[in-house]
């Protein structure tokens, strides 16, 4: 099922994640990476502190290979926060500081559930990363490149756009046709 999240879900799942913020810090951290980047659940889970400078995540293994992400305020803002604990990994298994975290995130089905959004799936954090981003005006190439699509048509199965937004499209596109035919825009 394709599936995004709405601004009102976000809020919900935003709330959600700091309510659990100072018991789960490293789980509710990794949640908001996912959403602001748009990257996949493993390039943020194996992310080492050597990938991350100069505001971009620099990917050495991405799944279509190496990549830059380049990072918002807020991504880079989590990424400051987090704790060096003397882990080459960003996010290190609370068991064993020289490996990643396991890919369990427990905290994901608790906050889902908490925030009202039970069908979505944490991969489904990246459809609505991509989905905002073309709904914000950003073109999908360059959309495709943010996500790390090796071709636009990837991206066009990951970005989803609101109603409302297809009906403000369709007026603005029927009101600039309306000027032309009319004379007005010339």
């Amino acid at each position: 099922m394709k599936r995004f999240l709405s601004d009102e879900e976000r809020r919900r799942l935003s709330a959600v994640l700091t309510a659990h913020e100072a018991r789960r810090p490293q789980q509710v951290a990794l949640v908001r990476l996912l959403l602001l980047t748009g990257c996949r659940k493993s390039e943020i889970l194996t992310l080492q502190w050597t990938d991350y400078r100069e505001g971009h995540l620099f990917l050495p293994d991405s799944k279509t290979g190496p990549r830059t992400v380049p990072l918002g305020s807020g991504a880079r803002a989590i990424l400051d926060r987090q704790p060096r604990r003397g882990s080459d990994f960003v996010f290190p298994s609370p068991l064993d500081a020289f490996r990643p975290r396991g890919r369990d995130l427990s905290l994901w089905y608790r906050v889902r559930r908490e925030a009202g959004i039970e069908d979505v799936r944490l991969h489904d954090l990246r459809h609505t990363m991509a989905s905002h981003a073309v709904m914000n005006g950003v073109p999908v190439p360059v959309v495709s490149r943010l996500l790390g699509h090796s071709n636009v048509r990837m991206t066009l199965r990951y970005a989803y756009l609101a109603d409302r937004d297809i009906e403000a499209a369709a007026e603005r596109v029927g009101d600039a046709m309306a000027k032309a035919m009319s004379g007005a825009g010339t």
